[in-house]
């Protein structure tokens, strides 16, 4: 447990791509080094950003890339991005 709800990393998630614009991506750890205090500790909390935006793009609400391609949110191994649709 981190103490951020789903809906706190979902909100962090979705504020930073629309920040970033329709086109671009953003990468996880940016989302947990903003959640986390003073960007300490964030590594702890990439497994519920990813979680987060598994949930976000099984929803249609951000997609899931790897090498440029839009992937699965459940398929996705290894480094990812995430940008809006």
């Amino acid at each position: 447990m981190t103490g951020f709800s789903d809906e706190d990393i979902a909100a962090c998630i979705l504020a930073l791509c629309r920040a970033r614009g329709a086109g671009k991506t953003i990468c996880p750890s940016e989302v947990a080094r903003r959640l986390a205090p003073g960007g300490a500790g964030w590594r702890a909390l990439m497994p519920d950003v990813r979680a987060a935006a598994a949930v976000l793009a099984r929803d249609g609400r951000v997609v899931v890339l790897q090498k440029g391609i839009a992937v699965g949110p459940g398929a996705a191994r290894g480094p990812i991005r995430l940008g809006l649709p």
